[in-house]
């Protein structure tokens, strides 16, 4: 596993959600396109995945992006999207946890009243607009990838909840979306347990009976994660969700494989997807605000800003606004004696346990 001499971080979370802004210049990333940094991640930096994320530097809500030198003149910066299921192209609030703590930390240049920060991935080109008053960014309103629908009331079979209808959409990853009504389930505090099993078993079995790939980026071909939505139950929210990241491995077949970490926050690229369903439908008119709320009450606002074609697909080109804020900041240091050079976990609270030999 490569390592640079010292990995350096800021920590941020977004609405709730927790991000490891990880200082990547020295970790000899390779690749021409975002695309090609992503899958030279998955080959090569699988074990820093863990030791990031992984007991005893990290917990399973937590998520990280590298910081990367950008690809396309002038841009200011590339991400690598880090999470516990793997390496991902994009994510809305790591985005935003990613230009809160670069700006705040001076990395790169911060202008008031307004700084845009134009970003590389492997979804396709970022601009985020972060409003500054004095060194302090207030919010970001990240102007995402194109989002687009691949099929609306999709019916997915999933052990012990029988057939849903579920919408499956690309955001920046691919998601599965389903009332949370229809398995059974009530979102918000107190129901953290339910929810996290009817979100997997669904994800589980999505990712095995629905096919997907990118049209443009044929390397992001998985339903990455899943959200359970419903109506906004308080003025001025539009609707709320819960988006669940799996701890582990997850079978359609093993309901005991069924174990995930509660999204912190409304989710940005799960908004994106949301709000391309709810355009799909009818449901959503371009330049209209949709506040989205999260488990903690914390929201996005999202809007959807115009339609363009995605090799023959009609997408629409989504924003989502939410802030962050830095609560730290660290470094990795790994000694060559330490039993656990990638990390561990524990089935108590991960998905499966997974311990080197000591």
């Amino acid at each position: 596993m490569p390592i640079a001499a010292t990995i350096e971080w800021i920590d941020v979370h977004a609405e709730g959600e927790p991000g490891r802004v990880v200082l990547a210049h020295d970790l000899g990333v390779e690749g021409a396109t975002m695309a090609e940094r992503l899958a030279w991640c998955e080959r090569n930096l699988e074990g820093l995945r863990r030791l990031l994320l992984h007991e005893p530097r990290g917990y399973p809500a937590l998520c990280a992006v590298l910081a990367l030198p950008p690809v396309t003149p002038g841009s200011d910066v590339g991400l690598v999207i880090v999470e516990q299921g793997g390496f991902r192209p994009m994510s809305g609030s790591n985005t935003i946890c990613a230009v809160t703590g670069l700006l705040e930390a001076g990395v790169i240049p911060m202008t008031e009243p307004e700084t845009v920060v134009r970003i590389d991935t492997a979804a396709g080109p970022v601009e985020a607009r972060a409003r500054v008053r004095g060194s302090k960014v207030t919010s970001v309103q990240v102007h995402n990838v194109p989002s687009f629908v691949v099929g609306l009331d999709v019916p997915v079979s999933v052990v012990g909840y029988g057939e849903v209808a579920a919408d499956i959409a690309f955001g920046g990853q691919f998601y599965v979306q389903a009332p949370a009504a229809s398995l059974g389930v009530e979102l918000g505090i107190g129901n953290e347990r339910a929810i996290v099993r009817a979100a997997m078993g669904l994800l589980a079995s999505a990712r095995e009976q629905v096919p997907v790939r990118h049209p443009l980026e044929p390397s992001i071909d998985q339903i990455a994660l899943v959200m359970l939505h419903g109506p906004g139950t308080r003025p001025g929210v539009d609707g709320r969700n819960s988006v669940v990241l799996p701890t582990g491995p997850i079978r359609g077949d093993d309901p005991d494989s069924w174990r995930g970490s509660l999204d912190r926050s409304p989710c940005g690229t799960g908004t994106s997807a949301r709000m391309a369903c709810r355009h799909a439908r009818g449901q959503l008119a371009i330049g209209e605000p949709f506040v989205h709320e999260g488990v903690l009450g914390t929201t996005f606002t999202g809007m959807l800003h115009g339609q363009v074609d995605v090799a023959g697909i009609p997408a629409v080109l989504p924003s989502i606004e939410g802030r962050g804020w830095r609560s730290g900041r660290g470094s990795l240091h790994l000694d060559p004696t330490d039993p656990f050079q990638e990390g561990y976990t524990l089935a108590d609270i991960w998905g499966v346990s997974q311990v080197a030999s000591v």
